[in-house]
């Protein structure tokens, strides 16, 4: 038996806006011993139930001017880990939820964008492949 589609599984990351990238990554990676992996520090968990591969999740600093988070005025975006990406975006179609862009579509995963009603930009990931290696 599969997992229902379109639903939240998790968190998939934190991403947050610093005014010194390298400083900040450089106090991540010495007093908090986060795994650097060139954009951030991943951190894998086994699969479970019916998944192809492991998951993890992405903790990664961007420079104060990115405009990734864009519209949102907030110094950070979520991610969220998601099951059917498509089935979730046509649920919250329904609901009235504006998707913002088009899917973006990489070797990793699937990523789509929307806006929570505080104006939070929630990033929705549906992974492809499994964890890096750490």
């Amino acid at each position: 038996m599969t997992k229902e589609e379109g639903v939240i599984t998790g968190i998939g990351g934190i991403f947050v806006k610093c005014t010194d990238r390298a400083k900040l990554l450089r106090w991540y990676q010495e007093v908090l011993k986060f795994p650097f992996d060139g954009y951030g520090a991943s951190f894998s968990f086994p699969k479970t139930g019916d998944e192809k591969h492991g998951g993890y999740q992405v903790w990664a600093p961007f420079d104060s001017d990115t405009d990734h988070f864009s519209p949102s005025t907030k110094d950070f975006m979520i991610n969220f880990r998601v099951r059917g990406l498509e089935a979730l975006l046509k649920r919250l179609k329904a609901e009235g939820v504006e998707q913002m862009g088009e899917i973006d579509v990489y070797d990793y995963g699937k990523f789509a964008w929307i806006l929570d009603p505080e104006g939070t930009k929630i990033e929705l990931w549906e992974q492809t492949s499994p964890p890096p290696a750490n």
